[in-house]
């Protein structure tokens, strides 16, 4: 008994301060994703093999979601050069309604635009913001329901630990 104190206690504390967490995926396969960014350009899943992807669903109503704009640009910046890309999917805004969030809040990656909240869908993206990692191979490994501590240590190192070795 005890000692699942302890487990439990030592997991709480090593849980990001966002109150979410990286959440290991035991489901299948990843949908499909294509999806054009603000300027029109199609970018599709498929164009990311062999990169950790960490997908990031958001709207600009969404209070958590402009929390994490920053700890999620931070983040980008950590781990630029390596194969490593971060994809913001807009649940179903205007592109004006994007554009005028993004001057305020400038971000260094892609925003792709979810038009009709059909790849949200797909992605059982039920709560804002949602958040999908996936490996190299196009496999799911974890999901995040909530806002994330983007900036915490053990959350870069366990994105690190997927990527392929240089």
């Amino acid at each position: 008994m005890r000692a699942a104190a302890t487990l439990a206690l030592a997991l709480a504390l090593a849980a990001p301060a966002g109150g979410a967490e990286l959440v290991p995926w035991t489901g299948g396969a990843a949908p499909s994703l294509a999806l054009q960014d603000l300027q029109g350009r199609p970018h599709r899943l498929e164009d990311f093999q062999g990169r950790v992807v960490v997908i990031n669903f958001w709207a600009t109503w969404c209070e958590p979601c402009r929390d994490e704009m920053p700890a999620l640009r931070r983040l980008n910046e950590k781990l630029a050069g390596t194969p490593f890309t971060l994809l913001a999917v807009n649940y179903a805004e205007s592109d004006a309604r994007v554009a005028g969030f993004l001057q305020k809040v400038p971000v260094d990656f892609t925003i792709l635009m979810d038009r009709d909240a059909a790849a949200a869908k797909r992605w059982r993206a039920r709560v804002l913001p949602y958040t999908v990692v996936i490996d190299p191979g196009q496999r799911i490994r974890y999901t995040v329901t909530g806002e994330l501590d983007w900036d915490a240590p053990a959350v870069e190192a366990a994105l690190r630990k997927l990527l392929p070795p240089r």
